[in-house]
């Protein structure tokens, strides 16, 4: 009997995966988060650092802002100062001819002077005037002066219903006046609300040249002469109702900036402080 010895078989063998050590198992994760961690920490402070900065500017742009308005109240000062001396001092001729071209506000506006001439009643101009004796109109009229040339004069103010000239023919005088008030700038083109209607001879604000142009008035200076209150025969026009104030919240406005920059800084401050405590 022949025996046959077959071929041990070999049992298939199982797919063992590779141990993990406790250590490698609770970190794993840990390990792949760590640099996207980082990563985050750095656009948060660089975002954090940006912010800071922004404050940094804001709170500069404010504390600009306050210094300019310290440097307005100074000048404003000056202003209200320089014109009340120019009120209050002795009047001096008005500005002829040859100096018209010097003539400006900042040097001149609120000066009392003087000027000798000829009214000419025929080419007065009425503008709208909301004043303290109630609504009405300021009586434009020409002072023709010796060497030829003219200033426009603002007599003074009349109510509306004595606008008609024909009803204030006392005050239409005829022979040399003398017109002493306070130089004003021209109001070109209208006031804040309304805008002169040339052709339709409706007024809003004291525009020289428009007047001066629409009744035929050559040579005429660039500037006007609000009267002063001497009175006018009949008592119309009122003359020395010029108001003279000058709007001064400077003060007010520097707090304000300056206020606004310290809450900027104080934000920045608190800003600063959490970054300290979340390093």
């Amino acid at each position: 009997m022949t025996v046959t010895k077959g071929r041990r078989q070999r049992r298939p063998q199982r797919f063992r995966p590779p141990a993990v050590q406790p250590e490698q198992f609770r970190h794993g994760q840990g390990m792949s988060e760590a640099p996207s961690g980082t990563s985050e920490r750095r656009r948060y402070q660089v975002k954090r650092a940006i912010f800071a900065l922004c404050l940094v500017l804001l709170a500069a742009a404010l504390s600009a802002l306050g210094t300019w308005q310290v440097e307005r109240l100074a000048w404003k000062r000056d202003l209200i100062a320089r014109v009340d001396q120019r009120v209050h001092a002795p009047p001096v001729p008005a500005p002829t001819r040859a100096e018209w071209n010097m003539v400006n506000a900042t040097d001149d506006e609120y000066r009392r002077v003087t000027a000798v001439g000829m009214l000419a009643n025929d080419k007065e101009t009425l503008v709208y005037a909301s004043t303290a004796l109630g609504p009405g109109y300021w009586v434009m009229t020409p002072l023709t002066l010796a060497d030829g040339t003219s200033i426009l004069v603002n007599r003074g103010f009349v109510p509306t219903d004595r606008r008609d000239p024909a009803l204030r023919r006392e005050e239409q005088l005829s022979g040399p006046v003398a017109i002493t008030g306070l130089m004003r700038m021209t109001e070109p083109k209208g006031s804040l609300l309304q805008s002169n209607d040339v052709a339709a001879d409706r007024w809003y604000s004291r525009d020289v040249a428009a007047i001066t142009h629409k009744r035929g008035v050559s040579a005429a200076a660039p500037y006007f002469i609000d009267a002063d209150a001497t009175a006018n025969p009949g008592g119309l026009p009122v003359g020395g109702l010029t108001v003279i104030a000058f709007p001064n919240n400077h003060l007010l406005y520097a707090i304000t900036w300056y206020g606004l920059a310290a809450m900027v800084l104080a934000l920045l401050v608190f800003v600063l402080r959490g970054e300290r405590a979340a390093a």
